[in-house]
């Protein structure tokens, strides 16, 4: 019996990683020329040239792996228009008609917030940079792989249905993708193999 309760742990970690990990192949050509091309019919939707151009860049160098997006936020002033009433809401708020459609099609693809974080100060050190425009909120994603990010987004049904509550409730916003050189943070590798480590200790010891 305590075989079968570590067997089955480990099957689901290895079920959980394969999940959360993916195939990891770089995007093909054929596949960065048809999300190119679907990003460009959504350019009314605020995507200028040169961010098409980095995006296509950004495909075309794919390693596979996971990577992070890093969000710059700042809101319009509350209250804002909603796109679909015409009442005033608050910009907060409007962002989450937004942002939580958009984390359950992203988590279906192992994509997830690390880090949300609210600003306190302007900028405390700045090297030849802009003013600081005054940045509300910074918000670190994970996403799985480019490929998923892709899917999540512009390739997505839905996701042309709800960016207009982005486009409302920010005034500016910036994000560039980033890959992970130190973290300390302890990961979803991490944590799910510790839970179900602890849960088949706990079941072994009420089975023997």
């Amino acid at each position: 019996m305590t075989t079968a309760i570590w067997v089955g742990a480990l099957l689901a970690y290895l079920a959980f990683r394969l999940w959360y990990d993916g195939v990891q192949k770089p995007l093909t050509t054929e596949e960065i020329a048809k999300f190119t091309s679907m990003l460009e019919q959504r350019a009314a939707e605020g995507f200028g040239s040169q961010e098409i151009e980095t995006v296509r860049r950004f495909m075309e160098q794919d390693d596979g792996k996971e990577f992070i997006m890093v969000n710059l936020i700042q809101f319009n002033p509350s209250p804002v228009t909603h796109p679909d009433t015409d009442l005033g809401v608050k910009s907060h708020e409007l962002v989450q008609a937004y942002f939580k459609p958009f984390m359950k099609i992203l988590f279906r693809r192992a994509g997830h917030p690390v880090l949300m974080t609210r600003a306190v100060a302007g900028y405390l050190d700045a090297w030849n940079t802009p003013p600081d425009p005054g940045w509300h909120a910074v918000g670190l994603i994970r996403y799985r792989s480019r490929r998923d990010a892709m899917l999540a987004s512009f390739a997505n049904p839905v996701f042309g249905g709800i960016h207009k509550y982005k486009i409302a409730a920010l005034k500016q916003t910036f994000a560039f993708p980033s890959q992970a050189q130190v973290a300390l943070y302890a990961s979803p590798r991490i944590t799910v193999a510790l839970v179900l480590a602890l849960g088949a200790a706990l079941l072994q010891l009420v089975v023997s």
